[in-house]
């Protein structure tokens, strides 16, 4: 065993070790469906701290040969999997850290020296009889190796990207591409191949790399297909660490979930559920592991739209966005489509395919967009709103119609576009900015289906004490007719289960004088 070739097992039973272990071993038994396959070549992309190198340790300990990983497998689900012993340490694993190499060095053009001459001389060592040069080029040293032995590779590259992210000189990148062009577009080479493995952040950058990988199936956040249930912890993986930890599962989903998958898969940030679950408390934590103000550069970006969309998804809406005209350059950004479909790729948002909308996908990550524009003057009315939302929301539980309409006067006209003032939709992300605070104590809902239409906006606790709150919105016509509709259609009656005071809240918004009326009435849940 080598530290880059055949590395073992060692890494993968720290894995196993630690206090909080989640099996995402099925993840191998779909590898196994392409190894040796046309889809042997996959790049593999998803946020920072969502398990990339969990799931690397864990592919290089199952096909590695030298080591016996037997015993660490026979307890997890690949165990149970057909091919399980077919190809258990039957491969030569290469198994390397782009960015590794890329600290060693500096960023220096010897970066891709480096990296050959340490792995071929590791393959000198294990593969006496290739008659391996010390300078050979890695694929030349792996074709002899193959040559000499029939023996194929399997090759996991993590942190394929770092040179696009890290913006390196033209003449570095090019020699990157030679690199990656000489070990995945060498015909010689690609029978020596059963299996590569990339993973990054971003998914291939389609107009400097794509025609350098394009044998590789790309599984990003906008489509991880099958393999979506392994990019985090799924619902189900999650309720039974909150049931192991006492912990609130319904807290717990609204910190961390939202990234949507599929139609029937969401997963939660790893780091953030790990840590939660650890130190017994939800707060922001994947956030920590790098500056908002990378986000930030992004937010204050001068493209049409993009402060009005900003505003409309911190106050809980979603937005249309175009993930599929990128180029995937991130370095060249021509418009806030681009953008979104960055931060998508970098988990400050979530995507839902079907709707081709994207939102921020829970509390955690709304903080750090707050954060985010919290001391910008293109923000500073919105903000104001954000600091004074827990004000808004004691005023409303306390009946205060005239302080609510005023507030809300504001809220429209601040958070609103001119052209769209008149749209609910609109009006409801001004809504849910003026009553950001609510979140802390409510699950705030958003046209929420009754048996006898929607209710606009739905406030329903999860702390003890509070009334729930339903709203109707009203356009040129009164708080009192919106009041009449909650009960005419029993909106009331979608809180059914629900025990102690309900507020009807009606406004009425003119878009002539651009002034509110709100009306607010007390009931009490038998």
């Amino acid at each position: 065993m080598g530290i880059y070739l055949n590395p073992g097992n060692d890494l993968f039973k720290e894995c196993l070790n630690s206090k909080i272990y989640v099996d995402k071993s099925a993840l191998i038994g779909e590898l196994n469906q392409l190894l040796k396959t046309s889809g042997k070549f996959l790049c593999v992309s998803r946020p920072r701290r969502f398990g990339k190198t969990m799931a690397g340790a864990m592919i290089s300990a199952y096909y590695s040969k030298g080591c016996d990983s037997a015993a660490l497998f026979a307890p997890l689900k690949i165990s149970g999997d057909k091919s399980f012993s077919e190809h258990l340490n039957k491969y030569n694993v290469i198994q390397f850290d782009i960015n590794t190499f890329y600290k060693r060095t500096n960023g220096s053009l010897d970066m891709m020296n480096v990296i050959t001459s340490t792995i071929v001389a590791e393959l000198i060592q294990e593969f006496p009889a290739a008659n391996i040069a010390p300078n050979d080029t890695l694929e030349n040293a792996i074709i002899k190796a193959w040559g000499a032995t029939g023996e194929t590779f399997v090759i996991i590259m993590d942190e394929y990207d770092v040179l696009v992210r890290e913006k390196v000189s033209k003449p570095l990148f090019d020699k990157y591409l030679d690199f990656l062009s000489s070990l995945f577009k060498n015909s010689t080479l690609k029978p020596a191949i059963a299996l590569a493995y990339l993973t990054g952040i971003l998914p291939i950058v389609r107009d400097k790399i794509q025609s350098k990988m394009n044998e590789f199936d790309e599984y990003s956040m906008l489509s991880a297909r099958q393999f979506s249930e392994f990019t985090g912890f799924t619902e189900d993986e999650v309720r039974s660490l909150c049931a192991e930890y006492q912990m609130d599962f319904d807290e717990c989903r609204r910190w961390y979930d939202g990234y949507r998958m599929s139609d029937t898969i969401s997963v939660y940030s790893p780091k953030s559920m790990v840590t939660a679950m650890l130190s017994h408390e939800y707060a922001p934590y994947w956030t920590k592991t790098a500056s908002y103000e990378s986000l930030k550069l992004f937010i204050l970006m001068d493209f049409e739209g993009i402060r009005a969309d900003v505003v409309t998804m911190i106050g809980g809406g979603r937005v249309r966005v175009n993930v599929f005209k990128y180029l995937n350059t991130f370095t060249d950004f021509y418009s806030k489509d681009d953008v979104f479909t960055y931060l998508i790729h970098l988990g400050y948002l979530s995507y839902d395919r079907s709707a081709q909308e994207c939102f921020i996908p829970n509390k955690e990550i709304r903080s750090e967009w707050i954060n985010s524009i919290e001391d910008e003057a293109d923000y500073k009315e919105i903000m104001e709103m954000v600091n004074g939302s827990r004000e808004l929301l004691e005023r409303t539980l306390q009946g205060d119609e005239e302080y609510v309409a005023a507030e809300l006067d504001k809220a429209h006209t601040r958070a609103t576009n001119p052209l769209t003032y008149n749209n609910e939709a609109s009006f409801q992300s001004a809504i849910g900015l003026a009553y950001f605070y609510a979140n802390a104590k409510y699950t705030v809902i958003k046209e929420l289906p009754t048996g006898k239409g929607y209710a606009d906006v739905a406030f329903v606790p999860y702390v003890p004490n509070i009334p729930a709150v339903i709203v109707e919105l009203k356009n040129a016509k009164s708080a009192g007719s919106a009041i009449a509709q909650i009960k005419e259609r029993k909106y009331d009656e979608l809180l059914q289960h629900y025990r102690g005071d309900l507020l009807f809240v009606g406004i009425n918004y003119s878009p002539d004088t651009k002034k509110h009326e709100c009306k607010i009435e007390k009931v009490l849940m038998s």
